[in-house]
């Protein structure tokens, strides 16, 4: 297929999961970036029907723009692959191993990359094993501060810094409120740093890394998706040779976790200069305030012309 060929693309937007709105300004952002260049996008909320639908329709190929576990823990991707149409992103199973952030921190450990120290807990082990207990020990374990977030979820939602004990049994019931299971870790402190990951056919690329800067301090829910709570710098006010490191990083980890077309690796950079891995996001945030879009920018193209590519780059292979 040329370029000049114009695509009848599906975006999936919506669905159930705590991030539905942000998930709506996505996909009506990604719409109408496409339609705007020619190609004929329909935007569908995922209910029953969808696959019905899908298949009388047949459309070159699917855009799942869905944020949370709706779209990014996997369970739809791997329905869609056998529909036999082409969607934008990774493989169902790849998909859920990224989205458990305790599972890709110990695959990108695993391979050498370096992540803060951590501790998973099910809400029921916590329950069991004595609530004081288990707080007392994680202070003696990790010490502070700490980040307390639910180990699946997004967009910021439950996660919790906390700067000394008297704020953890707060951070684990809000973390409880999005998942079953929390996750735990040390805190960094340096640069945060989300990269974007794309791949348009010839192999993932990294855009310039976007720096955040909550006004706050705390890049929450509220900081990401309003207007002037955060401060962002595209690309990052780091040293070239950092920022070639960060790069790299992110294309390696974004290889390692079977991501595809498009992700967003967040990392936070310390004061030597170390690339610490948070998480992996499956399928960024595409809105008006997100920072994928953001990267796309700062690299020079339009956001149009990478959302064109692609979709084609996903219409050319089924994997």
């Amino acid at each position: 297929m040329s370029e000049s060929e114009f695509l009848d693309i599906v975006v999936l937007a919506g669905g159930i999961s705590h991030e539905r709105d942000v998930s709506m300004r996505s996909g009506r952002r990604v719409a109408d970036e496409l339609t705007g260049l020619g190609h004929t996008v329909t935007v569908l909320d995922p209910q029953a029907g969808l696959l019905t639908e899908l298949a009388a329709r047949r459309p070159d190929v699917i855009w799942p723009v869905l944020h949370g576990a709706t779209g990014e823990d996997g369970a739809l991707l791997s329905l869609l692959e056998t529909t036999g149409i082409p969607h934008v992103g990774p493989r169902g199973t790849a998909a859920g191993l990224a989205w458990s952030k305790p599972t890709a921190k110990e695959l990108v450990r695993r391979a050498g990359f370096a992540t803060p120290t951590w501790i998973a807990l099910s809400r029921e082990t916590f329950r069991d094993l004595g609530a004081a207990s288990v707080l007392e020990h994680l202070v003696r374990a990790l010490g502070t501060p700490l980040v307390v977030k639910p180990a699946q979820g997004g967009s910021a939602q439950g996660v919790t810094i906390v700067d000394t004990p008297a704020g953890l049994p707060r951070a684990m019931v809000d973390a409880y409120t999005y998942d079953e299971t929390a996750l735990v870790e040390t805190k960094i402190e340096g640069t945060e740093l989300a990269v974007t990951v794309i791949d348009t056919g010839a192999g993932p690329v990294a855009l310039p890394a976007v720096e955040i800067v909550p006004v706050s301090g705390v890049f929450s829910f509220d900081a990401r998706y309003n207007a002037g709570e955060t401060l962002f710098f595209t690309p990052a006010r780091i040293a070239p040779e950092v920022a070639q490191r960060v790069a790299d990083t992110a294309v390696a980890i974004h290889s390692l976790l079977g991501l595809a077309q498009l992700s967003r690796i967040d990392l936070i950079v310390d004061a030597e200069g170390v690339a610490w891995f948070l998480e992996a996001n499956v399928l960024p945030g595409l809105t008006e305030t997100s920072l994928a879009p953001q990267s796309i920018e700062a690299s020079g193209e339009s956001l149009g012309t990478v959302y064109a590519a692609l979709a084609r780059a996903a219409s050319t292979s089924l994997r």
